[in-house]
């Protein structure tokens, strides 16, 4: 198994994560995912990640629902409110970053996320990139996005809401380097056109 890189160890030491492989364990995990969560979501008047769905916290929700994919680790990022959020993670084995430049948009979350990986799992070969505000998001979809990325040998294997290509979406490891530089709004869509 896999030692989780402690949430108190990271702010006492910002990024730097001790793993540990069992001598069980054959190869390190393939991929990872990130669940960025960090936004204000003003429209909702209250944090979105925190609305109920089926009795729990949205987050909360979509953490459990996918703790049966093939990803370790999962990386929660958090933003604004993340004081109010956190808790609703509590006792979930998730790696949560507290975001403080949250507010400088998508971009540098997800920079933030693929920080947290590179020192939780530098062995990662793969990332998916999810939104913490999809309630359908599932293990099923984030297996499928990385069976297919297996089978086609395609570096980036995004979701296609009919001719849209968003989130959830598989990077393979080339693309840390890109998505470690992304500025503003925009996310990881530039990388969707290209």
């Amino acid at each position: 198994l896999w030692r989780r890189c402690s949430v108190d160890y990271q702010a006492a030491h910002p990024f730097i994560c001790a793993i540990a492989l069992s001598p069980f364990m054959v190869k390190p995990p393939a991929c990872a995912l990130i669940l960025l969560a960090a936004g204000a979501a003003t429209r909702m008047g209250r944090p979105k990640q925190l609305l109920a769905v089926q009795g729990q916290p949205l987050l909360r929700y979509l953490v459990e629902k996918n703790l049966t994919a093939p990803v370790t680790p999962i990386i929660v990022i958090l933003g604004a409110q993340a004081a109010v959020i956190r808790p609703c993670l509590d006792g979930l084995p998730v790696e949560i970053v507290e975001h403080a430049g949250w507010a400088e948009g998508m971009g540098s979350s997800l920079r933030t996320g693929i920080a947290a990986l590179a020192a939780c799992s530098p062995a990662s070969t793969g990332v998916i990139i999810a939104l913490a505000d999809e309630p359908n998001l599932s293990a099923d979809h984030i297996t499928a996005l990385i069976e297919t990325h297996r089978r086609t040998g395609q570096p980036i294997v995004a979701s296609a809401y009919g001719t849209i290509r968003r989130p959830p979406v598989f990077f393979a490891k080339k693309y840390f380097a890109a998505l470690a530089a992304l500025q503003g709004e925009a996310g990881a869509s530039q990388l969707l056109r290209d």
